[in-house]
């Protein structure tokens, strides 16, 4: 009788560390649990969504920033993914991007990201001392793949919590926008009193701490910026008054290029003074055919139009294969929009930023 009641307090005691273990584990990664917890597939391509909850801690990398993809691995794997390593790994890739008015009136963000196969993730961010946001994260920069894809509440999908830092583009809830693309050349010098960060930590800055244009540009001035994989991008940015610039890094320094139009267009060429300097593929016609459409219908585009010209400028290849592999179009106005992956424009998905 004493050698069962031993046994059982034995067993009683192993339960009782298993629930102590457990409850703990819960309250350390409860905000890594909701987050993962909120990832759904909203297109077979893949396009996924999720919410993350809690702090990313992006105040704090701004303090130390990161000078090459091994300083973003490492700071990510420590803050947010618990020791889980991560391999960030961009390539290039060919885009278009355009700031127009909506037949409302309404300021519109439309972006097409051509790629090599690009499975995406669209990220709702809502940091204590930060802008609420939206963004789209390219996953095969978090190691992802057609034969290693998240799935959702799944032990592969811990590495979606990287997304805040690899935002590719996005709104936020003062109505500013920002995407990046590529480009063949970037001349930029390195000032040892400033912080440095990354192509797509740059976005992140953005979308957290500017309510402007203005303040966006800034913002970007006070900062190196390293490119990625050294794939050279540059920047549209606008914001709810219709205002937007081209950022390019030229001449050793951040410039700014502005449009004399209602409207702005980028492409994946340098427009810095009118260099025009392409990657030599269809950079030039992705360009006026956006152009000829805005200014065919006054500079304002129903949701059709707007749709049927991101499916009309998505690259295909040398051989054929379609490069699209997501668009996105931002109200900066009402803070709502509609995405679609893979030009399925069968499956075109609204969203909000509205509370």
């Amino acid at each position: 009788m004493v050698k069962k009641n031993r046994g059982k307090k034995i067993i009683l005691g192993i339960l009782c560390a298993i629930l102590l273990v457990t409850a703990l584990a819960f309250i350390l990664f409860f905000n890594e649990l909701r987050s993962l917890a909120s990832l759904k597939v909203i297109d077979n391509y893949p396009m996924y969504r999720m919410t993350y909850f809690g702090d990313y801690g992006f105040n704090e990398f701004l303090k130390v920033g990161a000078k090459s993809d091994s300083d973003i691995e490492k700071f990510v794997t420590k803050r947010l993914l618990k020791g889980l390593p991560i391999d960030i790994n961009v390539t290039g890739a060919g885009c278009t991007v355009f700031v127009t008015k909506n037949d409302k009136g309404d300021t519109i963000f439309a972006r097409n990201f051509d790629f090599t196969y690009a499975p995406s993730l669209q990220v709702w961010a809502n940091p204590r001392n930060g802008y609420a946001s939206v963004s789209t994260v390219n996953l095969s920069f978090a190691g992802y793949s057609k034969d290693n894809l998240p799935t959702p509440m799944g032990i592969n999908s811990f590495l979606t919590l990287a997304a805040p830092y690899l935002p590719f583009d996005g709104m936020n809830e003062k109505g500013v926008s920002i995407a990046l693309l590529a480009v063949p050349e970037a001349h930029m010098s390195t000032d040892e009193n400033k912080v440095t960060l990354n192509t797509t930590t740059a976005i992140r800055l953005v979308l957290d701490k500017a309510a402007t244009v203005d303040e966006a540009v800034d913002l970007l001035r006070k900062y190196n910026i390293y490119f990625s994989g050294d794939i050279k991008c540059h920047y549209l940015i606008a914001d709810v008054t219709g205002k937007s610039v081209i950022v390019e890094y030229w001449n050793g320094g951040l410039q700014v290029v502005k449009s004399d139009k209602s409207y702005q267009i980028a492409s994946n060429f340098i427009a810095y003074n009118g260099l025009d300097i392409g990657e030599g593929y269809d950079e030039f016609d992705r360009y006026d055919s956006v152009k000829q459409a805005i200014e065919e219908n006054h500079g304002k585009l129903t949701k059709e139009q707007t749709i049927d010209l991101l499916t009309q400028i998505g690259v295909h290849g040398p051989a054929g294969e379609d490069k699209l592999q997501w668009s996105v179009v931002y109200n900066l106005t009402d803070l709502q929009g509609y995405s679609f992956a893979h030009r399925n424009r069968g499956n075109v998905k609204e969203f909000t930023l509205k509370k």
